[in-house]
């Protein structure tokens, strides 16, 4: 996962921060007003478009919206794009989470969603829910081929976790999403209308089995700290691997996390926490705010290989690059020592939860009005802490 900074003009943005692969154009991230954090939802929902029958049967033939691309040396078909490049575009023509929303849903309408969601050959589609917040509202959107659902938050925590989770609080939805659903056979139309019931499959696949778990874990997690909900709480979560929240198993890993405080005076300025680095329960949560002086961090941005990049190459991704950026490779180092040498590795944890305090501290300090930095130095608190790390780590 790539950490990357643009400060060219997109849509109303100046600037959009996006954790993202570095082969793909997708991405998550943030932008001066909005917060927009992604995952997917699940795998094994009902698809909605014509001809194609429920998603595990359509996605052993390759996209669960279209047939497998004929073309082998290149590719004429009109490509839908895959649901997390609606994060991408969400970030860079919106300005709070309402727009956001419109966004996703009308390219939604427009071009459907599919795309290939690995750096690998092998076909692997899902569909995605977005969890997408300003300073003032939130909303939790879902979705199912062009068709959606979405609920706004009024009060308290939500979560999401490969699975739909929009029950009858629907606040927006799809003008055909019932009757779609009525036609297919899914919903009588009488009793009340439940869209994750309807769009999930009767007799789900064992795997999510555990994704359950981890949605109920995650709800109960919020549910204890209610009403004193932190930044640092947040953290907390996101490092829980009894839940199987933080993944590093089963061929799975927690890529890069991400933490975003988002005060509702307008003055003040919105700090996102970013690990740039996978496993949050041995990363550190570092302080990134837009501004004037904002940079972009080179140890966190990952290696270029220019025409031969297997994802510029056709057919593509037949092959394989390290794509590990300096930070990253430091970090694993980290692990390593971590997981091999006891006293070596408690010293390098403790290191890393000092220099995460410190940068919570600073964000205290910046909210609070206790620490007023130029903006040079404010923009630049991202790459310091990066190259703090670096150094930990060397």
């Amino acid at each position: 996962m790539v950490f990357a900074l643009a400060t060219r003009p997109c849509g109303p943005r100046s600037q959009l921060g996006r954790g993202k692969p570095y082969w793909a154009w997708i991405c998550s991230g943030a932008d001066p007003a909005l917060s927009h954090l992604f995952n997917t939802p699940d795998l094994w929902g009902l698809s909605t478009d014509p001809g194609h029958p429920p998603l595990p049967q359509a996605w052993a033939a390759g996209s669960p919206f279209r047939p497998p691309c004929p073309h082998q040396g290149g590719c004429s078909c009109p490509p839908s794009p895959g649901p997390i490049s609606t994060a991408r575009l969400a970030l860079e023509r919106s300005s709070s989470a309402q727009e956001a929303l419109h966004v996703i849903t009308g390219l939604l309408e427009r071009y459907g969603q599919g795309g290939s969601c690995r750096e690998d050959p092998t076909p692997f589609c899902y569909h995605n829910t977005f969890l997408l917040a300003d300073r003032t509202e939130a909303w939790v959107l879902e979705t199912a081929g062009r068709l959606w659902a979405a609920h706004r938050i009024q009060e308290g925590a939500h979560n999401i976790s490969n699975q739909l989770s929009i029950g009858t609080d629907i606040s927006a939805e799809h003008p055909e999403l019932r009757t779609h659903a009525q036609a297919q056979g899914w919903w009588g139309g009488q009793s009340t209308f439940d869209f994750a019931q309807v769009f999930s499959l009767t007799q789900q696949p064992v795997r999510m089995e555990a994704a359950k778990a981890r949605f109920r874990a995650g709800r109960e997690l919020l549910q204890q700290q209610q009403g004193g909900i932190t930044a640092e709480v947040m953290m907390g979560i996101l490092r829980n691997k009894e839940s199987g929240i933080c993944m590093d198993s089963g061929g799975f890993r927690t890529t890069a996390s991400m933490v975003s405080i988002l005060p509702r005076d307008p003055t003040q300025p919105c700090v996102h926490f970013l690990t740039a680095t996978p496993d949050p329960s041995r990363s550190v949560f570092k302080p990134f705010i837009f501004g004037v002086g904002a940079a972009q961090a080179p140890q966190v941005l990952s290696p270029t290989f220019g025409a031969q990049d297997p994802a510029r190459t056709l057919p593509r991704f037949q092959t394989q690059v390290d794509r590990r950026h300096i930070l990253y490779r430091g970090h694993q180092v980290a692990l390593g020592l971590m997981e091999s040498e006891q006293g070596q590795g408690q010293q390098l944890r403790q290191k890393q939860r000092d220099l995460e305090q410190e940068g919570l501290e600073a964000a205290r300090e910046l909210l609070a009005g206790e620490w007023a930095p130029p903006p040079q130095e404010l923009g630049g608190l991202f790459q310091a802490f990066v190259e703090r790390e670096s150094q930990v780590y060397a």
